[in-house]
């Protein structure tokens, strides 16, 4: 065995290893736009207008754990059917009416315009 083969196969190892260690997600990199919700000048909690849950689980069936708002950006790093799981960016969402000020969970679809490399 070469010194070259010996002082190489340690970085080789190591660079298997971190990129094993990463998920699945980080090969992705989508950014998406929440749209087609009514401008936050119209928000009413109760009535759902103004925003986009952020749910626990992929469907309406699971709970409201945020909201993001017309504008907000947001990472996507999965897709489960009509749903994103997405985390709001850091400092590209506006401070929320109503839940975590960096909400991360599922939203629906129809709401984010997405652009790059993103979940099928």
């Amino acid at each position: 065995m070469s010194l070259r083969s010996v002082v190489a196969a340690p970085f080789v190892v190591a660079a298997a290893l971190a990129g094993a260690s990463l998920p699945a997600a980080a090969v992705f990199d989508c950014e998406g736009t929440v749209v087609g919700v009514r401008p936050i000048s119209q928000y009413n909690h109760a009535n759902g207008n103004g925003f986009l849950a952020v749910r626990s689980g992929p469907g309406g069936g699971y709970a409201q754990i945020g909201e993001v708002y017309r504008g907000d950006k947001l990472s996507v790093y999965g897709r489960r059917g009509n749903w994103y799981e997405a985390s709001c960016m850091f400092g590209r969402c506006q401070n929320p009416l109503w839940g975590p000020p960096y909400p991360a969970g599922w939203v629906h679809k129809n709401y984010v315009k997405v652009r790059g490399y993103c979940p099928q």
